[in-house]
């Protein structure tokens, strides 16, 4: 039978064919793409034509076509729609994946080529762009190895495969866990709750053939039940639940993976001559060093330790009125700032959730984009993935630009959390090939659906990555897009959600789910003003959770990872109520690949540059300033990775920032 992967995909906008998909697809067709790499890179590698940017480094974009095309649909879609085939398929690629890009980067002849051309990077008459990929690919060939020999370079081999494996279990048992718990309610246990958490919560129950209803651990129905259940018995229940992700004995527990996983790491880097992980992670990074990141970390941990101790103070005055009699604890946290949060702002969650209708948000990020980089969107039908799913043709000046898929809601087959991705990206190597991005979020289904204030920041972060997808404008598709330092990659959808706090976007696009009034401005007026409220608490837990990163990839990785991380916290005097916001058995981002792990400061890092960006256009008078506006198309969201983060910054804004925005945008200034 014909595999449609493997087909050329010629429907409209050349989008992969989800209707004709099938599991068993999947393994023949990447099968097929790593078959087709490895006779691309031996031609490489066996040319005897003496070696040119166009047939070594060039030739090398080429190479993974079409293991990248498979490989783009089946990861969005192992992630956000995850079937039993396709988490065993997963499983049993991660070293087949990692050994095929060992085979690349331990083809001696194949470096010798790219050594060959970096030798001479003087000589050869390259752009600017060319200089920069000639540089990542020789840098990426001896990062990964390429200098080491004999059994050095067996042991990385190795290393690297059991690390792939390591990573994938690691998140396939969170999402189990994620997947397997719910609590049970009676009508009763709703009481006290708004009615968009009562929804929610039957809709959830009817979603998994329940009773009645039920809370999950989906981040959109948890924290509401937190902020408002009066039973301080299943709050409880709930958070502890919550925060045991991955920690629950059996089959799906993390522990063990994460302390194989730092231990592998440190091997790693010390194979490659680096004295830790962090320090050979951090290399290609804006912050270069862990003393640096240390150092941001800490001019912050300060103020908002501060702030959050002097809140906490105050919540537990609140919570011993209504008869505990204990200390304040983590599941106590959000119901009682909730409510502070009431009596400081006038700001009720169940009277701002109706004007954040889903649909209107989705309107108000294409709107400013309209405004600012002049995109247009258009919807378009299917069939796409999942019946949830919607898309849009993206045009710029009546030119295609991009495919946006959005895809919501949250499903038990999607693993937590939110993020971009691109099943396409941008270049030109081969024609102007446009990207097909997608926002995958876990809003709670409600009708209409609404969100809170913090899901509607989401959609807007989320969106930002994909501006940086959607507008790339680069040749090779190694540093298209979000191919960036990690700690840049953030600054695009960061500085994206200052726009949802624009006055005039609010008024225009947050209107009632039942009357469609737009939001009293009052009511806009009080919710911009507690912008900042309980930053101490959220910048805690942030922050606790960078500071255990970093120290779990210093020059001495813990054979208890668990014990380590109380250790850290104790040193930073971690008040009691506040938990960090990733423990470590269900700390995805560090541990279900390298691409955060000694890198979750990085939201830090990229708010220190978006907090002085926007500072630009306030600077301006003018959120939508035109000439701002396309100095950030050209600068930051056009560019990808073709020239150095912090330069690239620096054209933008004419310099680098310091601390004092991001401290000022969080309230923070006054505490220090």
């Amino acid at each position: 039978m014909t595999n449609p992967l493997l087909t050329d995909w010629s429907g409209p906008f050349a989008l992969p064919p989800f209707a004709a998909l099938e599991d068993e697809h999947f393994a023949p067709a990447l099968d097929k793409g790593m078959e087709e790499g490895r006779a691309a890179i031996t031609a490489i590698a066996e040319s005897e034509d003496a070696p040119t940017f166009e047939n070594t480094v060039e030739a090398l974009e080429r190479a993974d076509a079409l293991l990248d095309r498979v490989a783009g649909v089946f990861y969005n879609l192992a992630g956000a729609d995850s079937t039993e085939a396709r988490e065993a398929l997963m499983r049993d690629l991660a070293p087949k994946l990692s050994a095929y890009s060992s085979e690349i980067t331990n083809n001696t002849k194949l470096f010798e080529r790219v050594k060959h051309l970096w030798d001479r990077r003087e000589k050869l008459d390259l752009t600017e762009e060319q200089a920069r990929v000639l540089m990542l690919t020789h840098r990426g060939f001896v990062r990964s190895g390429a200098g080491l020999e004999g059994i050095a370079a067996d042991r990385l081999t190795d290393i690297k495969a059991r690390l792939a494996t390591l990573g994938t279990e690691f998140g396939q048992n969170l999402l189990a866990d994620e997947r397997d718990w719910y609590m049970d309610l009676t009508e009763d246990d709703l009481d006290g709750l708004p009615d968009f958490v009562k929804d929610a919560a039957r809709a959830a129950g009817t979603e998994r053939d329940r009773p009645g209803p039920i809370i999950t651990l989906n981040r959109s129905l948890i924290v509401p039940f937190l902020q408002f259940s009066p039973r301080r018995d299943l709050r409880e229940k709930a958070y502890e639940a919550w925060t045991a992700r991955g920690a629950n004995g059996g089959a799906t527990d993390n522990r063990a993976h994460a302390a194989e996983i730092l231990k592998l790491r440190e091997e790693r880097a010390g194979l490659l001559g680096y004295d830790s992980f962090a320090d050979y992670k951090l290399e290609t990074e804006m912050a270069k060093t862990p003393e640096a990141v240390r150092d941001l970390l800490m001019k912050v941990w300060e103020p908002a330790r501060d702030a959050a101790v002097a809140d906490a103070e105050h919540l537990e005055r609140m919570a011993r009125t209504d008869g505990v009699t204990g200390p304040l604890e983590p599941w106590d946290w959000r119901y009682y700032a909730e409510k502070r949060r009431l009596e400081l702002h006038d700001l009720d969650e169940a009277e701002l959730k109706p004007f954040f209708q889903l649909d209107r948000m989705i309107e108000a990020a294409f709107a400013c984009a309209t405004r600012l980089f002049k995109l247009d969107f258009k919807p378009i039908d299917g069939p796409f993935y999942h019946e949830d799913v919607r898309g849009w043709e993206v045009t710029r000046d009546g030119e295609h630009v991009a495919v946006f898929l959005g895809d919501y809601f949250a499903r038990p087959s999607k693993r937590s959390g939110a993020w971009c991705s691109a099943m396409r990206s941008q270049s030109k190597v081969d024609g102007d090939v446009r990207p097909i991005v997608v926002n995958v979020c876990n809003f709670a289904h409600s009708d209409p659906a609404l969100l809170s204030y913090d899901d509607a920041r989401t959609l807007f972060h989320e969106f930002g990555h994909a501006l940086h997808q959607m507008l790339s404008d680069v040749t090779y598709q190694s540093i298209s897009g979000t191919s960036v330092a990690r700690d840049f990659v953030e600054l695009p959808s960061q500085l994206y959600e200052h726009w949802l706090d624009v006055p005039g976007v609010l008024s225009e696009f947050a209107t009632h789910a039942d009357t469609g009034a737009a939001i009293p401005d009052d009511l806009r007026d009080r919710l911009l003003a507690a912008s900042t409220y309980d930053m101490g608490f959220a910048t805690v837990e942030y922050v606790a959770s960078a500071l255990v990163d970093l120290e779990f990839h210093g020059e001495e990785p813990p054979a208890d990872p668990m014990q380590r991380q109380a250790e850290v916290l104790e040193d930073l005097g971690m008040p009691r109520a506040i938990r960090m916001r990733h423990a470590t058995p269900h700390f995805a981002h560090i541990f279900s690949g390298d691409g955060y792990s000694a890198g979750y400061y990085s939201y830090m890092w990229s708010e220190v540059m978006d907090a002085d960006a926007f500072a630009a256009f306030e600077e301006a008078g003018d959120p939508f300033d035109p000439a701002l506006a396309e100095s950030l198309r050209a600068n930051i969201l056009s560019t990808g990775g073709s020239v150095d983060a912090a330069d690239l910054y620096t054209r933008f804004r004419g310099r680098l920032p310091g601390v004092e925005a991001l401290l000022k945008g969080r309230g923070l200034d006054t505490a220090a």
